[in-house]
C-alpha cells in the first residue's frame, strides 16, 4: 500500500532536508580546504551551523528509513498510526532545529506552517510554534544586548522590565517594559550572532538556488540571491526597520482597521527596537471566530497588502500569521517591518498594466508582451499567448468576476503548484519562467497571503474591493469598511488626502 498524500509531503520535506545537508557538506569541505574566510571565529560558527543542518538531514533521513521498515510488517490501521507518529516526529525535529538556529532558515519553518494546506493539521500545529513562540535566548543574554546598545541594564533604562519574552522569532525576541515616563512598550532585542547566521544561510542559498536552476532553467539565481541578501541584510538593521515602520504608521495613522505601533527612537538602536505595546489575539485564536469576523480580517489584510503596494509603492514582505494581532471588526495591528520592499514608479505601473490586460480588458497578446518586458518570461518562448494567459490567470481568479467569491485552501495550494509543480500542462512555461528582483519579495503574496486567505475561507466581492484600491480605477467604497475608510480619508489634511492615502 502506498503512502498517503499527506505522508508523501512530509517525506518530501525529509528528502529536502537531506538534499540541503548534502549541499552544505560540500560547502563545509570546500571551506575547510580554502581555510575559511580568514576569521577563525566566524568560520567555526558557520561550520557549526552547517553541521546542525547536516544533522537535521541525517535525523529525518534515518527516521524515514526506519519508518518504512516498521510499516512494512503491520496492517493498514497500524500503518495510519505509524504514519501520524512519523509525521509528528519529523515536524518536531524540524521545528526544534530551525527554531534554535534562528535566522533565514527559521523563516522557512515559519512558511511551512501556513504555506501548504495539504500538510496534516497536527504537523502544521507543531510548526506554527515558530510563528511567534520559538525557543528564546536567556534573560542574561537579552540584558547584555540592552547594555551594549542602550548603555545600561534593562532595569536602569526602563522603569519596569519583564525578563520573560512575550514573543520570539527568526531575528529577535520581544520583551514587555515600561518607560521612565510611564508608557507600556514592546522591546525587540536582536539575537547575538544572528547576522553571522543569516550571512551563512545566504551563502548556502547560492547552492540551493543553483540546484533549483536544474529544475527551472529560466531562473536567474544570482539576481534572486542578491535581492534576498539586500532585503535580509536590511532586516538586521533595526534603525532601518524603525524608518519603515514610521512610513507605514504615518500613512495609516488613525485608520479604522489598520494599526501600526509607534516607534520610540530614544529607546532604540541598530539591535534594539522599542515600540508601543499593542493588544490583540494571535492567528490561531482568530481562526475560532465566526466567518463574518474572519472575512473582515481578510479584508483588512487585503487592503493593507495591496493598498500599500499601489498607494505607498511599498510592500511589507513578511506576511505570516505571527506578525499580526487581531481584534473584532477587522482591526489588525501589523508587526515587524524589517523586510520591506519599496518599488519604483515604473514597477508599480508594470503591476497595474498586468492587471489591466488580464482582468479589466483581457488581451492575451498584450498581457504576454508585458510579462516579457518585465522579465517574467523570455521573449520568443515557443508557447501560445493563450497558454501564458491561462497559466498566470489563476493568480487573478478571485478578482476576475464581479461577484461573491470564497478563497479556499485549494486556491492557495494551486497557487503553490503553479509555481513549483512542473508535471502539469504548463511545464514549459514554468521551467522558462524567471523571478526578476522586483518580484522576489512580492511573491510572498502568492506563497503566503493567499494560503492564509484559504485557511480563512475568506469570502467577499474581491473585484469591487480591488477596484477601490487600484488607482487606475479608483472605484467607490464597496463594503462598510470601505465607507469608514472614505470618511477617514476625508478627515485627513488636504495635502495628505491629495497624496492618495492607502486603504
Amino acid at each position: 500500500m502506498s503512502f498517503s498524500r499527506k505522508t508523501r509531503r512530509i517525506t518530501l520535506l525529509s528528502a529536502l532536508a537531506a538534499l540541503v545537508a548534502a549541499s552544505l557538506a560540500r560547502l563545509f569541505l570546500r571551506s575547510r580546504r580554502n581555510g575559511g574566510d580568514g576569521s577563525p571565529v566566524r568560520f567555526k560558527a558557520r561550520r557549526s551551523r552547517n553541521l546542525q543542518i547536516a544533522l537535521l538531514g541525517a535525523q529525518t533521513g534515518s527516521s524515514y528509513v526506519a519508518h518504512r521498515a516498521r510499516r512494512a510488517f503491520v496492517d493498514a490501521g497500524r500503518r495510519r498510526e505509524l504514519d501520524t507518529a512519523f509525521e509528528l516526529k519529523t515536524a518536531e525535529q524540524i521545528a526544534d532545529s530551525l527554531g534554535n538556529m534562528k535566522g533565514a532558515l527559521m523563516k522557512i519553518g515559519q512558511m511551512l506552517s501556513y504555506l501548504d494546506q495539504g500538510l496534516p493539521e497536527h504537523v502544521r500545529t507543531v510548526l506554527a510554534e515558530l510563528q511567534h513562540n520559538a525557543p528564546p535566548m536567556s534573560a542574561e543574554l537579552a540584558a547584555a544586548v540592552i547594555v551594549e546598545e542602550l548603555g545600561a541594564a534593562p532595569d536602569v533604562v526602563f522603569a519596569e522590565w519583564d525578563p520573560v519574552p512575550i514573543a520570539s522569532a527568526s531575528i529577535g525576541q520581544v520583551h514587555r517594559a515600561m518607560t521612565l515616563d510611564g508608557r507600556a512598550v514592546a522591546v525587540k532585542v536582536q539575537y547575538p550572532g544572528v547576522a553571522e547566521a543569516i550571512a551563512s544561510d545566504l551563502d548556502n542559498a547560492s547552492l540551493i538556488f543553483a540546484g533549483l536552476g536544474f529544475l527551472f532553467p529560466g531562473l536567474e539565481q544570482d539576481a534572486i540571491v542578491a535581492e534576498l541578501r539586500e532585503r535580509l541584510v536590511e532586516e538586521l538593521d533595526y534603525v532601518n526597520e524603525a524608518r519603515n515602520q514610521e512610513l507605514f504608521r504615518t500613512a495609516y495613522l488613525d485608520h479604522p482597521t489598520i494599526h501600526v505601533p509607534q516607534v520610540f527612537p530614544e529607546y532604540s538602536s541598530t539591535r534594539v527596537l522599542t515600540t508601543e505595546l499593542a493588544d490583540g489575539v494571535h492567528w490561531s485564536e482568530m481562526l475560532t471566530w465566526g466567518q463574518e469576523e474572519k472575512n473582515l480580517s481578510a479584508e483588512t489584510l487585503y487592503r493593507f497588502a495591496f493598498g500599500s503596494l499601489f498607494r505607498l509603492a511599498a510592500f511589507n514582505g513578511d506576511p505570516h500569521p505571527g506578525n499580526y494581532l487581531f481584534r473584532p471588526g477587522g482591526q489588525i495591528t501589523f508587526l515587524d517591518f524589517g523586510l520591506v520592499k519599496q518599488f519604483t514608479p515604473t514597477e508599480v505601473v508594470d503591476f497595474g498594466d498586468m492587471i489591466k490586460s488580464i482582468v479589466l480588458d483581457p488581451d492575451p497578446a498584450e498581457f504576454r508582451a508585458i510579462v516579457e518586458k518585465i522579465g517574467l518570461l523570455p521573449v520568443g518562448l515557443d508557447v501560445g499567448d493563450a497558454d501564458v494567459f491561462d497559466y498566470l490567470k489563476h493568480f487573478y481568479d478571485f478578482v476576475h468576476e464581479d461577484g461573491i467569491y470564497t478563497i479556499t485552501p485549494e486556491f492557495g495550494s494551486e497557487s503553490i503548484r503553479r509555481i513549483f509543480d512542473t508535471s502539469g500542462p504548463f511545464s514549459k512555461i514554468q521551467k522558462a519562467a524567471n523571478v526578476p528582483p522586483s518580484f522576489v519579495v512580492i511573491q510572498r503574496i502568492n506563497l503566503g497571503l493567499y494560503s492564509m486567505f484559504g485557511e480563512l475561507h475568506a469570502t467577499g466581492n474581491w473585484r469591487r474591493l480591488a477596484e477601490e484600491i487600484w488607482p487606475f480605477v479608483n472605484g467607490p467604497p464597496s463594503t462598510p469598511m470601505g465607507h469608514e475608510i472614505e470618511r477617514w480619508r476625508e478627515r485627513q489634511q488636504p495635502a495628505l488626502r491629495d497624496a492618495k492615502l492607502p486603504g
